[in-house]
């Protein structure tokens, strides 16, 4: 009860702070990459046999309104209505050119019968399932090679009731990896937006291999102790914009990733074009993060205003020998944080390995990283940047960073090894491995001390 209170009032400071946000930086928005559709043809799910009884299985009342809207193929596609109550149901699989809009008081409800979720291959850039050899359960909401696909409505209620799913992680019962509540491949065209997600039993939202997703005013929320309920992870994906959202989860609250290991090197497809605004929420884990299955490369990352509570970690940059991939271009500015184990962390020796057959010679590339403008309070350890002997982190830029910890002696200092970069106005004053303005990849701006490019990082 009293974390919900707090979730409660986090999601009112979220409130306050987007409302002054609006005023100072009049609502700046990467959304229009992709358009709101009207949709002038709408059936309800009560058309095909819905019940909102909170018992009823609905699965194959889904299938059958979007097998309709799949192949009926009205003009400018369809709206499924879904209106107030518990829609019980399994997976099922979305289809281009529909808008799922949840009415207020709407809950789509996963059951929690393992037997009624299918199973999918591998993404070829995993090679296996994320946590199981072998194949992985669908989604709840699935879709592959998709275009013009809209998630939204008046707040309603995406419910994972992931508690079954945490307890078989936890007994070790899994026999294959958990779903996620949504996963949309080789799709774009995408808006996700005005819903709730809820106990997810894995990741909450995984658009992977897909361009033009726009992810706004969502709520995501998990107990803090649910194993890997990360909220938003764009993964081997383009031109993401995630922004206006409030996240309290059991694992990070975004991650952009990119493969795993050879696999995902394999494969070959970064990451790239991703902006985050406007999150605010709290974690055990990350607030933004990049990794650590990065392997495809993960470049062109902006994430700014930020509000941060209660974290393992504000700033992750994660990565491992055997990954391989570059990380590069990661701008992170505009940041609170309160009550946090680590402010700044960006580490090459963070994450598992598929199989045994990684090539430790894969060394990750990390450079290009420049975080600026940011407040912490009650930050127990300021920062810890540990690249690779083979490999060292090399541009990172720090600016105007105020990292406070709690009164005493207890806090510790930033530690640092195989990096290079530069810091300006770093409070507490930063390892020596950075405190140099002459280092390599960062150079002193010339408008109110901050830290400027050079053009051989771009």
């Amino acid at each position: 009860m009293n974390r919900w209170a707090g979730s409660v009032f986090l999601c009112i400071i979220s409130i306050f702070l987007l409302m002054n946000w609006s005023v100072v930086a009049e609502r700046e928005t990467c959304s229009g990459i992709v358009p709101m559709q009207y949709r002038s043809d709408k059936i309800s799910i009560l058309d095909f046999g819905g019940v909102g009884d909170g018992r009823t299985l609905n699965t194959k009342a889904f299938k059958e309104a979007i097998f309709r809207i799949q192949h009926l193929k009205r003009k400018g596609g369809t709206l499924l209505y879904i209106p107030a109550g518990v829609y019980l149901t399994g997976p099922f699989s979305l289809t281009s050119r529909m808008t799922l809009y949840l009415a207020a008081g709407a809950v789509i409800k996963a059951t929690q019968d393992p037997s009624q979720w299918p199973l999918v291959d591998p993404l070829p850039s995993y090679g296996r399932g994320r946590e199981r050899p072998g194949g992985r359960y669908m989604s709840l909401l699935h879709g592959d090679g998709l275009h013009d696909v809209i998630i939204t409505g008046e707040n309603g209620t995406i419910d994972g009731q992931g508690d079954v799913w945490w307890n078989m992680w936890r007994q070790r019962t899994l026999q294959f990896t958990r779903p996620h509540l949504i996963e949309l491949m080789n799709s774009r065209g995408i808006i996700i937006s005005n819903v709730i997600f809820k106990n997810s039993p894995f990741w909450n939202i995984h658009p992977v291999y897909c361009s033009n997703v726009v992810i706004r005013y969502v709520t995501i929320l998990a107990p803090a102790d649910s194993p890997n309920t990360d909220g938003i992870d764009p993964d081997s994906s383009s031109n993401v914009c995630i922004e206006d959202s409030y996240i309290s989860v059991g694992d990070d609250l975004v991650a952009v990733k990119s493969g795993w290991d050879q696999y995902g090197i394999a494969y070959g497809r970064p990451s790239h074009g991703i902006t985050i605004r406007r999150i605010t929420g709290s974690s055990p884990f990350a607030g933004i993060a990049v990794g650590s299955e990065t392997s495809g490369g993960v470049v062109d990352v902006l994430a700014e205003h930020i509000n941060l509570f209660n974290m393992g970690v504000g700033i992750h940059i994660k990565t491992n020998i055997g990954r391989g991939g570059v990380i590069r271009n990661i701008t992170v500015s505009n940041v609170y944080m309160e009550n946090t184990r680590t402010g700044i962390k960006i580490a090459g020796d963070v994450g598992d390995h598929p199989d045994e057959k990684f090539n430790p010679n894969a060394l990750p590339i990390v450079k290009g990283i420049k975080i600026k403008d940011v407040w912490g309070e009650k930050v127990l350890q300021a920062g810890l940047i540990r690249g690779l002997k083979n490999s060292p982190f090399s541009g990172i830029c720090l600016s105007n960073i105020n990292l406070h910890g709690n009164p005493g002696p207890r806090n510790l200092p930033w530690k640092c090894s195989d990096v290079s970069g530069a810091a300006i106005q770093v409070s507490p004053w930063p390892c020596s491995e950075l405190t140099s303005r002459q280092q390599t990849g960062c150079v002193h701006g010339g408008n109110g001390g901050g830290i400027v490019w050079k053009d051989a990082l771009i």
